[in-house]
């Protein structure tokens, strides 16, 4: 397994490439402060990819939606609702608990 480098072994590499890339004769540019890297700062965030197929009219699906729901909930399906009996802490006068009791809802 490889081991993995720490933020100083990482800062340290980065210089190095840098360095080499400068001495090579690399320029780096600097951008002014405020300058996005957008083409237009009005237009959409992603950039629009011209080999994609447009986008056709939507089909909306709430009648389909109401359809499958109204299946669901044909008569004669519904399983019957039992009541279980659950355990209910009973309290004495001073909130301090005494003992349980079964209880059916």
């Amino acid at each position: 397994m490889k081991p993995i480098p720490t933020k100083a072994e990482l800062r340290k590499l980065l210089e190095q490439e840098m360095e080499a890339f400068l001495e090579k004769g690399g320029q780096v540019e600097e951008i002014p402060r405020g300058v996005s890297g957008r083409e237009a700062p009005t237009g959409p965030l992603r950039p629009d990819h011209g080999d994609a197929p447009p986008r056709g009219d939507r089909t909306y699906l709430n009648d389909v939606v109401a359809a499958i729901e109204a299946r669901k909930r044909r008569p004669g399906k519904e399983k019957p609702v039992r009541k279980r009996p659950r355990k209910r802490l009973i309290y004495d006068d001073f909130g301090e608990p005494l003992r349980w009791e079964w209880v059916e809802e």
